[in-house]
């Protein structure tokens, strides 16, 4: 039994239906053990059970087990015409509900399960034998232990098993398994982070093979085909039918499409929308077509003719957004919200006439006229022009070889600075100093 999900556990959606007054319960009951073990058991005393009850039943040899109630009442005759086993077929009887003694021997029996398994691995490996024992389950009376293990082939435990019953001194039983059935009974999280379908409700194994894959168009890497128990997924088989309906009406034996401008491959086929992709040789883009047209073209080709072009290749901006068909009640944000933005953006680049008819012309944009009367900001005093002024506010002619700027604008007189004149006019040693 997995800490999640209890193993291989089922709904009893009549327990809380009122029953005729005449009604003779079903006298058999359904118990569960360790592991996927469940087992059918004659309720001859007529005993009041209830789901997940423990129990003391009769086992296959001498003593007594103890396991849970998993199913009463009319569901188990449903469980036993789905395992093929006859009522009358049932012969092992429940002795009684499981008392003080029964638990707590129950549990020192599941507490040495642990040590066993590992005293018995020791043992296989001292005699070279190629098993792997994988788990232990003890009878509940702890006279009795199975020993479940999986090898390639057929093993010779004779030895072992003397062995194992000197140091455990108790009944030994060995039983092979497959690698499925191992991880049904250990366990575990799978790819998907859900526990193993084989640990909580999958019963029957059928067989995987990679064709399953193949006609998914997943990928043959067998790392990811695998699961924990070394085989391919059971999963592979779950969506095989639907895929198997929807290849029906996608061609099987078309890989290649002859057209007057070249041979175009098949790269890719979208089962469920029923679309295959083709592209030319040294071409970056796919061309996609349905299954219906590339059957046309295979037609055609068959009878020795070729049509122009496969079609159009379809580009991604300028598909439409489907709306959502339901109101954003959660107040969540996209993930593509900033890609539809730069989208946009781009859409009116290329809708821009100015911008495409500059690109063709080649011709540079006129840079924007600025008011030469305006006073720059944080630059340094230009050159002096023909129409500039010196300090006194004196004109300055314009030497020879130097050219006239006629856009430029006057610049307005100076007001002469009465400081600045005054250290110009500074007294030389023994002059005269000046009047304030």
């Amino acid at each position: 039994m997995t800490s999640g999900c209890n193993k291989l556990d089922i709904y009893d959606w009549l327990v809380d239906m009122d029953l005729p007054s005449n009604y003779k319960p079903f006298d058999i009951v359904e118990v569960r053990f360790k592991g996927s073990r469940k087992e059918f058991f004659v309720n001859t005393d007529n005993i009041y059970l209830e789901m997940g009850e423990m129990v003391a039943v009769e086992p296959n040899t001498g003593g007594y087990d103890i396991g849970h109630v998993s199913l009463t009442g009319e569901l188990v005759r449903l469980q036993l015409k789905k395992n093929n086993t006859k009522a009358e077929d049932v012969v092992k009887k429940i002795y009684r509900k499981a008392n003080e003694n029964d638990v707590a021997k129950y549990e020192m029996a599941k507490d040495l399960e642990w040590e066993t398994m590992h005293r018995a691995r020791n043992l296989a490996l001292e005699l070279g034998l190629s098993m792997k024992i994988s788990d232990v389950d003890y009878q509940g009376d702890k006279t009795k232990a199975t020993f479940y293990y999986t090898a390639e082939g057929r093993v010779d435990f004779r030895e072992l098993i003397k062995r194992m019953a000197e140091a455990f001194r108790i009944r030994i039983e060995m039983r092979q398994i497959g690698m499925r059935q191992e991880a049904s009974r250990l366990g575990g999280i799978g790819s998907c982070g859900r526990e193993l379908c084989c640990s909580t409700w999958l019963t029957d194994f059928k067989t995987v093979s990679t064709s399953a894959a193949r006609y998914q168009n997943l990928s043959l890497n067998t790392l990811k085909l695998a699961g924990q128990c070394g085989k391919l997924k059971c999963c592979l088989n779950f969506e095989l039918d639907s895929y198997m309906d929807a290849l029906k009406d996608i061609p099987s034996n078309i890989e290649r499409i002859e057209t007057e401008i070249g041979v175009a491959y098949l790269q890719k086929i979208d089962i469920f929308k029923k679309t295959m992709w083709f592209s030319y040789p040294r071409a970056e883009n796919w061309i996609p077509l349905s299954a219906e047209k590339v059957k046309e073209f295979a037609a055609m080709n068959a009878e020795g003719k070729k049509p122009a072009e496969l079609g159009i290749v379809p580009d991604d901006e300028d598909e439409k957004e489907v709306a959502p068909d339901y109101e954003n009640v959660v107040g969540q944000d996209s993930l593509t919200r900033l890609d539809d933005r730069n989208k946009k953006k781009r859409k009116k680049k290329k809708k821009s006439p100015n911008a495409a008819a500059d690109k063709q012309e080649g011709t540079p944009k006129p840079k924007q006229e600025t008011n030469s009367t305006a006073k720059p900001e944080n630059r340094r005093p230009q050159q002096k022009s023909a129409n500039s002024a010196n300090n006194d506010g004196q004109p300055v002619k314009a030497q020879d070889g130097e050219a006239k700027d006629v856009n430029q604008a006057p610049r307005p007189k100076k007001r002469p600075n009465n400081n600045r004149n005054r250290r110009n006019n500074k007294p030389q040693d023994g002059g005269p100093k000046p009047e304030n």
